[in-house]
């Protein structure tokens, strides 16, 4: 015990004397060490707020979803897509010189033939979309456009439209093929709907919010069957209202599919 304390106290004498012959301080060592701690003890917790303030936003940035469509918006799109305002008129067109039991089953099966129609369309569509990996905000930005080229069309069309078809549809003679080809397809299912039904079930967030959208898409079917039905009365009624009415919403829909491709661009992170 006596030897070991006497080398201790030769060791801690001859560090002395070493430090001070190099011009060392005997206190620059403990200052340093103070430092390094303080440093450290410092540091550690600032990377580990850093670490977890990164953490929570990684999980921020997952949780949330790129591009929201709150219900309203869903509802207004797909009557834009498949509501009775662009029906009534080719329905009378088409139906013409046809007695008014025929011009009811027509309306029926047409009915009938958009809802199988759009039913297999979005069950293939939202299978294929997840079998290839698309990213939805691509999905979203290609719907976008898709709308907004079309909303442009019957814009510019809604017009010119009535006139030319007036010709080629009187040819026909009425016939329970007309539910198939034209109402049904595409008059009533047309490719953009198809389109967007397919980006607002894929959007969806659980089953509860497709069984919500197949309601709203039959609710919309309903109000069409009510549309052909009473399709020569709102005509000879409200033919220059639905006129207007229809170019409205063909401007609003050219707003909605602005604001997708806007949305899906800045998802994108390219705004």
């Amino acid at each position: 015990m006596t030897h070991h304390k006497t080398s201790s106290s030769l060791n801690a004498t001859s560090c002395v004397r070493v430090c001070k012959k190099k011009n060392y301080p005997v206190a620059a060592g403990a200052n340093f060490v103070r430092a390094l701690g303080k440093g450290l003890l410092a540091g550690v917790p600032s990377v580990m707020i850093g670490s977890a303030a990164l953490a929570a936003q990684n999980d921020t940035l997952a949780s949330e979803p790129t591009i929201v469509f709150p219900m309203a918006h869903i509802v207004t799109f797909l009557f834009l897509m498949l509501g009775p305002t662009k029906i009534i008129g080719p329905f009378v067109k088409v139906t013409a010189g046809a007695d008014r039991t025929l011009e009811n089953k027509i309306a029926r099966t047409a009915i009938v033939f958009s809802a199988i129609a759009l039913l297999i369309a979005g069950f293939l569509g939202e299978m294929i979309l997840k079998k290839h990996s698309i990213p939805l905000p691509i999905l979203a930005l290609a719907a976008g456009v898709i709308l907004f080229l079309v909303a442009i069309q019957d814009t510019v069309r809604s017009f010119s439209f009535s006139t030319r078809e007036s010709a080629s549809s009187a040819v026909a003679k009425p016939s329970m093929k007309l539910a198939l080809d034209p109402l049904a397809f595409p008059v009533i299912v047309t490719p953009y709907g198809i389109a967007a039904l397919i980006v607002f079930l894929s959007f969806a967030p659980d089953a509860e919010s497709q069984i919500q959208i197949g309601l709203i898409v039959l609710a919309i079917l309903a109000l069409d069957l009510l549309a052909m039905l009473f399709a020569r009365k709102l005509l000879t009624t409200l033919g220059i209202f639905l006129a207007i009415l229809g170019a409205v919403l063909a401007v609003v829909q050219v707003a909605l599919g602005l604001q997708i491709i806007h949305n899906s661009l800045r998802a994108l992170n390219i705004l």
